[in-house]
């Protein structure tokens, strides 16, 4: 019976960490775009970035990733004959560049905050597409365990990677249009003031 309880908050601890881990690095694209704005509006719009971040990785993302690991600990503990299983030493090993990924994430952080930005908007749209990947092959194996469908699961991460790169890509496609219309509607506007100077 602990085992069951053990594996329900698990669980609880898996979907929170993912959901940190799936939206800190997209404030990370929101943070490094806004160091691109002129002031004030770049000093207004990294002090909130800095503020989310924080909090969602000290509140929320840190605190469920010690509640995964510990009721995993603990479903061992339970169930010991569970490390005779192969899919979970693979999925262990995920979980280990997970924690990788976390820190990583921290680190990020507060070089930010520090006003250092090694990764572009463009990099951190990548950056955040890499626990979604290893989220997918996380879960096939939960679901699949020893029966993992090996073929089957690589086709589908593969076809989502290219699905993911093909998304990026038209997005940063609409960015730079979106920049060069404005541009163009903004000469325009100018020209035509001073057109009307002329005039006047």
């Amino acid at each position: 019976m602990n085992y069951l309880w053990f594996k329900a908050f698990h669980i609880v601890g898996v979907v929170a960490w993912f959901a940190g881990m799936f939206y800190l690095p997209r404030l990370f694209v929101y943070h490094a775009e806004a160091n691109e704005q002129p002031e004030p509006a770049r000093t207004i719009l990294q002090q909130q970035y800095q503020i989310m971040e924080a909090r969602l990785y000290r509140i929320i993302m840190t605190p469920a990733m010690v509640l995964t690991v510990a009721m995993a600990v603990a479903m061992v503990i339970a169930v010991p004959d569970l490390l005779n299983d192969t899919w979970l030493h693979v999925k262990l090993g995920l979980v280990l560049v997970l924690i990788g990924y976390h820190h990583i994430c921290g680190r990020l952080m507060k070089e930010m905050a520090a006003g250092k930005f090694r990764l572009s908007g463009q990099q951190f749209r990548w950056f955040n597409e890499f626990p979604t990947v290893l989220f997918v092959v996380v879960v096939l194996l939960a679901v699949f365990k020893n029966n993992f469908p090996t073929s089957a699961a690589a086709w589908a991460v593969v076809g989502m990677i290219v699905a993911m790169a093909a998304i990026i890509q038209l997005y940063a496609k609409k960015r730079r249009l979106d920049r060069e219309k404005l541009a163009a509607e903004m000469q325009d506007v100018a020209a035509a003031e001073i057109g009307e100077g002329s005039v006047g």
